[in-house]
């Protein structure tokens, strides 16, 4: 198997390089003798040797080419090789094919994903960090008066990243959100200089990245004593968020997790108004596998991290979204972030 995608590579061997590509051969884990074979540039020849010492190195700073014309030479212990058809393009398969003539190259895509699937403690630990990194910045911006009127939603979204990196985070998961007011209605709004406002939602969506894994969470917040309306739609999400979590059992497929959600909004009349799936796995991404709607495929099992975070959006209004990082365990989820999901009023 000739692997490409930096973060399989990164999963498989630990290295956490620009450049890389790996060659796996199935015999290693029947034989004494290893066969698969690591390559990056000459720029991570003291880190590949310290991350990934156990492999022959290449260097060169066309890795994938490189790993292919290795096989070439040897193609009668490589013979056939699967290649992450996902991530390599249709010039890329072209060059492959011109460099090892010799060897079948087959389409193999998702398998090292399949295994991300399922993470081990010590992952599950690195999305616990990251997930008390986020809970712990969103304490002190709440702590020291950072949600209040006047500020601006990206104000607030800086604050919320240094405050992560302040609590061990390498960075943020991703850009973050902070939507106040009728920007709230817009599931995936960026931060703008527009002001919150007392009577404004601000909807705070936002995760830590520790170790290469990712946390995720939203928390919706209300500004000032709360309209009739924005607490009907808050105690809705908050039912729907509870029902989506609960859902999250072994053996349960993944879209009837997103139905248990999706039905008591739909019931309340608000279907139309949730639009997008219960949530989707994390990991070193920040988006995997699986997808939890109505879409998914597959069953929940022991050790997928997941997110569920359904959300009521009311164009010109506001919205509410209440989003969660579980764990898939025998029994219950394990809940991971751990910030109130009771209507904060500020």
């Amino acid at each position: 198997m000739l692997v490409s995608d930096l973060l399989n590579i990164r999963y498989l061997t630990g290295f956490t390089g620009s450049n890389a590509a790996l060659l796996v051969h199935a015999a290693d884990t029947a034989t004494d003798e290893t066969r698969t074979v690591f390559c990056t540039d000459g720029r991570y020849e003291t880190q590949a040797a310290a991350q990934v010492p156990e492999l022959e190195h290449l260097i060169d700073r066309a890795s994938v080419v490189e790993l292919a014309r290795y096989a070439e030479s040897r193609s009668a212990t490589y013979r056939r090789v699967g290649f992450e058809s996902q991530h390599v393009t249709v010039d890329g398969l072209d060059e492959l094919s011109r460099t090892a003539p010799g060897v079948e190259l087959v389409r193999a895509p998702g398998l090292v994903e399949t295994l991300r699937l399922i993470k081990d403690e010590s992952e599950i630990e690195a999305l616990r960090m990251a997930c008390a990194a986020a809970d712990r910045a969103l304490a002190g911006l709440i702590e020291h008066g950072g949600l209040r009127p006047g500020r601006t939603e990206l104000a607030v979204a800086r604050e919320l990243e240094s405050r992560m990196l302040d609590h061990g985070a390498a960075g943020p998961s991703f850009e973050t959100i902070v939507a106040t007011g009728a920007n709230s209605a817009v599931p995936h709004h960026r931060p703008t200089d527009a002001e919150l406002a007392s009577g404004d939602f601000v909807k705070m969506d936002f995760g830590a990245l520790v170790d290469g894994y990712h946390s995720d969470m939203t928390r919706t917040v209300v500004l000032g004593q709360p309209a009739d309306w924005q607490r009907e739609i808050y105690e809705l999400v908050a039912t729907a968020q509870a029902a989506g979590r609960d859902a999250i059992r072994l053996g349960t497929e993944v879209a009837e997790a997103d139905t248990a959600a999706r039905d008591v909004i739909t019931e309340a009349g608000y279907g139309e108004r949730f639009s997008h799936g219960l949530g989707h796995g994390v990991g070193l991404e920040i988006h995997e596998a699986p997808a939890l709607s109505q879409r998914g495929a597959g069953t929940i099992e022991a050790g997928m991290a997941v997110t569920a975070e359904p959300g009521v959006y009311l164009p010109g209004r506001g919205g509410v979204r209440i989003e969660d990082t579980l764990v898939a365990r025998a029994d219950t989820p394990e809940l991971l972030t751990l910030t109130t999901k009771e209507l904060v009023i500020l």
